[in-house]
């Protein structure tokens, strides 16, 4: 019914009440424009005292329901574009077919590396759900469905998030599959058993489509924003996109490029490969951890704990995605506040280098080509008479025996122990160089590191169970699998012995990628999904074998990425 108009005694009263509602009003609206901003209503922001009840193991937070899907529009800003192409080129009628957006760019300029993609998803595509969110002792967990494949074979359709509120500065968190065990890295990792007490970040999330923000509390910043494109989980290709709070950014290693990288349309692939650095190729090693820079000075860093072959995507919007071929998606968030706090973080988690002798930190001299043990001392006594400072002397494979490793010529380095020991007298030290790959040309019996290694299975295998042979300096070879512990065991006595010959003091570990100079093996690789993924990173050669053995070897713990790494420890 209307409400009464105000008698002319009852004005006043009447226009206190309303300026008094007025107010209250005003202030109702303008509190939750500012707690839940337009373009996060989506979201559930996870309340103080569900933090505090998770400690318990009590009830987690409850996610806000998002609004229907909005129909399929494509007026998505250009630098906004996530590609629904990454596999291959497309046609029009292939890209909407796959529910995909299809506008032609021209190439933008400025040098970058890639265009603008002509195929992008709408922000209706269907994604993950978030359902089932609890808190837990350590975080919260909960489960993400999707109910529409996607355009990559074999979607994973049901995925288990665990979210992990590991430290005050360092969030982590896992998306994997619930019913099937996948290949996660076999390092150690810190673990806790309980979710810190306070910390510098808070964590949002989506209900659908999913996904996850993390923000600094200082200030409100979203580091982490994974809403801006769809989650992809499918056997063979992961994708996961965050917005990016500046375009300050570096890391991503190995790569040859400026420090602070491009996020104009730029792809680094993630691949050890062995070849001489040149640009926008992959290169030795793989390091799937960037540092980002704040407006304002504070610095951030994530880490993707994954080994398979991958690109990373840096766009102008700014965003970044990660695309692996495989694995799980296993990320960590270091919230610094500053670059030297955020290399901190991520050492506590990846481990931290070993302390180098005092003379490793000395004047050193190498090159290819010292090809006895004669010009090995002239080139020593050349670098004396000049007053050159030289602390140690080094050697490549010239001094080997038919190029094999743990030998040494009797032809050119006859004398090569008294040489070593000459070195260590007059006060300096000896480093030589190793290559992992083990020859397997010679009859039986006339090779003890690889008769050895076949006796104590400690090589990686191909399809058969056999020996993978390639091709590396002597010629044919059979490539040690690192991460078994019983290679470890072998390396250990081979080098042991060769030392109580020569008296070494450092070794030169190379071609540890692990490097191979034909494709995959001499008897080439198998036609199957490993080989041949559906989704090709960008790596040189166009193969994931180009220059390294086959990608469906068999290791003890598979992973082309690791053998460099244990191989060092």
């Amino acid at each position: 019914m209307p409400w009464p108009l105000c008698s002319r005694p009852q004005l006043g009263l009447c226009a206190l009440l309303s300026l008094a509602a007025a107010a209250l009003l005003g202030h109702v609206l303008l509190h939750d424009s500012a707690v839940v901003p337009q373009e996060l209503y989506s979201f559930s922001r996870v309340p103080e005292e569900m933090d505090q009840a998770g400690q318990q193991g009590g009830g987690g937070p409850r996610p806000q329901p998002s609004p229907g899907a909005a129909p399929t529009q494509c007026d998505v800003p250009p630098n906004s574009r996530f590609d629904c192409a990454p596999d291959k080129a497309i046609t029009q009628e292939q890209c909407e077919a796959r529910g995909c957006c299809y506008a032609p760019a021209r190439w933008t300029a400025g040098g970058a590396q890639m265009g603008q993609p002509w195929c992008f998803f709408p922000p209706s595509y269907p994604s993950y759900k978030l359902g089932n969110l609890t808190a837990t002792d350590t975080g919260y967990t909960a489960s993400l469905t999707r109910d529409t494949p996607t355009f990559f074979p074999k979607d994973i359709l049901t995925l288990r998030l665990d979210v992990l509120m590991e430290t005050e500065s360092r969030l982590h968190f896992t998306i994997k599959d619930p019913a099937s065990q996948r290949y996660e890295v076999p390092w150690e990792t810190p673990r806790m058993r309980r979710r810190a007490p306070s910390s510098l970040y808070s964590v949002e999330f989506a209900q659908e489509p999913f996904g996850l923000v993390v923000r600094r509390k200082l200030d409100g910043r979203v580091l982490l924003n994974t809403t801006v494109a769809p989650l992809l989980f499918a056997d063979q290709f992961l994708q996961l996109s965050t917005a990016l709070p500046s375009q300050h950014i570096t890391g991503l290693a190995e790569h040859l490029g400026p420090l602070m990288l491009s996020t104009n349309w730029t792809k680094i692939t993630l691949w050890n490969r062995d070849m001489a650095p040149v640009p926008d190729v992959n290169l030795y090693g793989s390091h799937p951890f960037y540092l980002a820079l704040e407006d304002g000075g504070l610095a951030h860093g994530v880490f993707l704990l994954n080994s398979n072959a991958m690109d990373v995507v840096l766009q102008p919007s700014p965003a970044l995605s990660w695309r692996s071929t495989g694995g799980i998606l296993d990320v960590y968030v270091f919230l610094g506040p500053e670059p030297k706090s955020v290399v901190q973080q991520y050492l506590d988690v990846v481990g931290y280098p070993f302390m180098p002798p005092y003379w490793g930190l000395g004047f050193h001299l190498c090159r290819w080509g010292y090809s006895s043990t004669a010009i090995t001392r002239q080139v020593v006594e050349n670098m004396t008479r000049a007053h050159f400072p030289l602390d140690v002397q080094w050697n490549d494979l010239d001094y080997m025996d038919a190029k094999r490793d743990f030998t040494f010529n009797k032809d050119g380095f006859g004398d090569f122990p008294a040489m070593v020991q000459e070195l260590h007298q007059s006060g300096r030290r000896y480093v030589m160089i190793v290559d992992p790959a083990i020859s397997s040309a010679g009859p039986p019996g006339s090779y003890r590191p690889y008769d050895e290694g076949l006796r104590r299975r400690v090589f990686i295998t191909n399809e058969t169970g056999q020996p993978l042979i390639g091709k590396v300096w002597p010629g044919p070879t059979a490539f040690p699998d690192f991460t078994n512990p019983e290679t470890l065991d072998w390396w250990q006595d081979m080098v042991a012995e060769f030392h109580a010959q020569v008296p070494f003091d450092g070794m030169w570990i190379d071609m540890n990628e692990p490097s191979n100079f034909v494709k995959g093996s001499v008897d080439g690789c198998p036609a199957n999904d490993l080989e041949n993924p559906p989704y090709v990173p960008g790596v040189a050669g166009g193969a994931l074998r180009a220059a390294t053995i086959c990608a469906s070897s068999r290791q003890f713990l598979s992973s082309h990425q690791l053998p460099a790494r244990a191989m060092g420890m």
